[in-house]
């Protein structure tokens, strides 16, 4: 049992409170952790241990905010997150399903961002984007919702236009092989990558057409 005889804020961190038992700093939480105590007010082993549990809850939550603070992120990638900090399994999972509750974590909408984000500023095929959304810890289902309605030939022709400007120059094979090689990196299957170039080398290209292969 312990008595509590004082209740301070720290300094450095204002957010959470410094508890002194029978004279004694005994630990610290978060604020919210801390509302309902008193001075005066007696704790238990089981008392003080549920109190402790409950901040390392907070302290993992904190961690959790910063780590979506910088982007979306899906809950896959959140766990891992708080894992490597070492948080308990049962902490963590806590955490996870407060953040789900209050939309700060949801998957479906991390799927939607990401696709949205690669098509604007990197797009890619929809293979490659269903396998970066796996890679992200993202159920099936999710990630089919989030690319069915991807436009492979227009994703193809965004990715490519800039380099087909810079390399408009070139002989027609030599534009063909590049371009081709690029969108290939970029997961568009061959019939994709064949109409978009062509249609680029068209827009584009400055030498009359040739018979050669294609690449």
């Amino acid at each position: 049992m312990g008595k509590i005889t004082a209740l301070t804020r720290q300094k450095r961190n204002p957010g959470r409170i410094n508890v002194y038992l029978d004279g004694a700093f005994a630990f610290g939480l978060a604020e919210i952790t801390a509302a309902y105590l008193r001075i005066g007010q007696t704790l238990s082993p089981a008392e003080i241990e549920k109190l402790q549990g409950a901040d390392d809850v907070e302290k993992a939550k904190d961690v959790a905010l910063r780590f979506i603070e910088y982007r979306p992120r899906s809950v896959a990638e959140t766990r891992q997150h708080l894992q490597k900090k070492e948080y308990p399994e049962a902490v963590t999972e806590q955490v996870l399903e407060r953040l789900q509750a209050v939309g700060l974590l949801d998957d479906a909408a991390f799927a939607r961002y990401w696709v949205d984000q690669r098509e604007t500023f990197k797009p890619r095929s929809k293979i490659a984007l269903q396998q970066e959304l796996r890679q992200k810890g993202l159920e099936r289902n999710l990630i089919d919702e989030a690319t069915a309605e991807v436009d492979e030939a227009d994703a193809a022709r965004q990715a490519a236009e800039a380099k087909a400007r810079r390399w408009a120059s070139l002989p027609q094979q030599q534009f063909r092989q590049k371009l081709g090689a690029f969108l290939q990196r970029r997961g568009f299957g061959y019939d994709v990558v064949r109409e978009v170039t062509e249609a680029l080398w068209a827009e584009f290209g400055t030498e009359a057409p040739d018979n050669q292969d294609y690449f």
